[in-house]
């Protein structure tokens, strides 16, 4: 037992002295090693940071799509084309209020679906100023579909869409004239000359308030469509268009091609004609731009892991050239007892700790800059860079590869040296 212990202990010193030796002869060399050394930060430095970049930019665009609303799809009115691929030869037709009951109640795969009337012809006046936005008339499923968190106040209910309630949601855009300085929720505003109370507040969207809810008066359909129909499209049952949401963001395909079935019956059209549809489907939008951020994040590090390879080469030549310049030193010290492993072990620690070391420096270096990069104030539509725990962790196995390589094979070359050719060497 004591003998073992004892092994052990001089197997520890042999590895301290290896390593003090190591890093003496790197310190005696020291511009050459930082110069290696930089090369190496430099590439953990890149990688990390042309990977974050990418991130920053695809959360800033999640961030934009979800201040719209989460899964959101759209149907416009239409052009029935009289000669397919023809949509300037097509007829127009406009979706009416039919159309949302008949898709509301006849899909299979839809979480959630509202009809939309829009106009922005409607005069809004309160106690203390006057307006003209956009007036949307939606059923109370539209808060299912699309971002209008309420603070303070609530959103219309069944009841409030029913009974045709003159109640209104205020975007926060209109509260600087309607109601300054003054609670909106309670008061009254008029539409048109006709009373609606305010029955809640709809609070900032978007960094800087350019989302067009913050512009916007929700009404209940109901109360929209009586008292404020889509005249000017010949048709007193007319909506504007429809948002609808899938039961689940993989079903979107489905979703979509079920709103068209049921429009293009109700219609008198083919389903096949594409032509047909106006159609906005922000599933599909989101899933190519992930697919372009996903090409930029793999271009970007493979630009990392290159510029990470020129510094592992940069350590392998140092070490190469370490050897050549120490070939007296190994073939005296393998003359004076050092086994082949003593010396492979010396080298790969010499080579190991540069790649180590400086790699541990690369990422402080990027860690502390993306960090101060988050206290300032990022431009809409991107975040700033974030460290990516993929990026990260591919940096890492790039590392210990790279530290591999760079340590064994100037090691194995070392210490295959003959003794007496070493200590022939000038």
């Amino acid at each position: 037992m004591l003998r073992a212990l004892r092994c052990e202990e001089i197997h520890m010193r042999m590895l301290l002295d290896i390593i003090r030796q190591s890093l003496s002869t790197l310190w005696a060399h020291k511009l050459r090693s930082f110069l290696t050394m930089f090369g190496i930060a430099w590439g953990v430095g890149s990688l990390l940071l042309l990977v974050g970049l990418g991130e920053g930019f695809r959360s800033g665009q999640e961030k934009n799509m979800a201040e719209l609303g989460q899964d959101i799809m759209f149907v416009f009115p239409g052009r029935i084309p009289a000669i397919a691929g023809s949509y300037q030869s097509g007829q127009l037709y406009h979706l009416t209020y039919g159309d949302y009951f008949a898709i509301r109640d006849q899909a299979k795969v839809l979480r959630a679906v509202s009809p939309v009337l829009e106009r922005d012809d409607i005069r809004a006046v309160s106690d203390y100023s006057s307006t003209s936005n956009q007036v949307f008339g939606v059923a109370p499923e539209y808060r299912q579909i699309r971002n209008t968190p309420i603070d303070p106040g609530r959103w219309f209910n069944q009841e409030d869409n029913t009974q045709r309630r003159r109640v209104a949601v205020v975007g926060w855009e209109l509260l600087k004239n309607m109601f300054p300085g003054v609670p909106a929720v309670g008061s009254t505003i008029m539409l048109n000359d006709t009373d609606f109370k305010v029955i809640g507040v709809i609070p900032k969207i978007g960094k800087e308030g350019q989302n067009g809810t913050n512009y916007r008066i929700f009404i209940p359909f109901e109360t929209m469509r009586n008292l404020f129909p889509l005249t000017a499209q010949n048709s007193e049952n007319a909506i504007s268009f429809l948002n609808y949401r899938p039961i689940k963001k993989e079903l979107h395909v489905e979703a979509k091609n079920e709103v068209h079935q049921i429009i293009a019956r109700r219609h008198g059209f083919d389903p096949s004609l594409t032509d047909a549809f106006e159609d906005w489907d922000t599933i599909d939008g989101a899933i190519k731009v992930a697919k372009i951020f996903d090409a930029m994040d793999w271009f970007l590090g493979v630009v990392g892991v290159v510029t990470l390879g020129l510094g592992a080469i940069g350590v392998i030549n140092i070490m190469l050239v370490s050897v050549t310049e120490r070939t007296r030193e190994i073939g005296l010290r393998k003359a004076l007892g050092a086994t082949h492993r003593n010396i492979m072990t010396q080298f790969f620690v010499e080579g190991a700790f540069l790649t180590a070391f400086s790699g541990g420096i690369g990422l402080a270096i990027c860690t502390a800059f993306v960090t101060l990069l988050a206290q300032l104030p990022s431009p809409d539509g991107f975040d700033t860079p974030r460290i990516v725990p993929a990026s990260a962790l591919v940096a890492i196995l790039s590392l210990s590869i790279a530290g591999i390589v760079a340590g064994i094979y100037p090691a194995r070359k070392a210490a295959l040296l003959p003794p007496v050719e070493a200590l022939r060497q000038e």
